[in-house]
């Protein structure tokens, strides 16, 4: 019977430490069908929570509350940045955003470029919260996905095609 106590104990020690880890994931999607850069920006929805809640100074639910997924939007876009052939921010397009299950995403595009050298990104969202938290950027649809991590501080970063 102790052990079963134990394993208890450690399976939801694992569950409350599950979400430790600080993380948010954008794709960046070269979809020729459509013409467009098509940018994805995942969060988890507790984190996007407590950090609108801080700079709102108000508890937020974005499950329920349209205008707070909006703020938490233009909060994730302005941490986001793309540039082509040099660290020069892009004018992405937002394109909207929604809840699904336990993530908070976040939708950008504009339109193909033709050519680029190379691929410059910036993506510091959350990491005036948490310096721990570790931002990841997937790049599909040039081949083979490629990825970029971003800590806290790092600034922009690139990918040469």
């Amino acid at each position: 019977m102790r052990w079963l106590i134990g394993v208890v104990v450690c399976i939801c020690a694992y569950g409350a430490q599950a979400h430790q880890m600080k993380t948010a994931i954008a794709t960046v999607l070269f979809n020729e069908r459509t013409g467009n850069i098509e940018v994805m920006q995942r969060y988890y929805v507790h984190d996007a929570e407590h950090v609108l809640s801080s700079l709102l100074g108000r508890q937020v639910n974005l499950i329920d509350d349209q205008a707070a997924q909006q703020q938490f939007s233009r909060y994730a876009a302005a941490h986001f940045s793309m540039g082509l052939d040099g660290p020069n921010a892009l004018g992405l397009q937002f394109v909207g955003q929604e809840v699904e299950g336990k993530f908070i995403w976040v939708y950008q595009e504009l339109p193909l470029p033709s050519n680029p050298v190379a691929l410059w990104f910036s993506f510091d969202a959350l990491q005036d919260h948490w310096p721990e938290q570790i931002n990841q950027v997937n790049v599909e649809g040039l081949g083979p996905v490629r990825s970029l991590s971003f800590s806290a501080g790092d600034g922009w970063q690139s990918l040469f095609l």
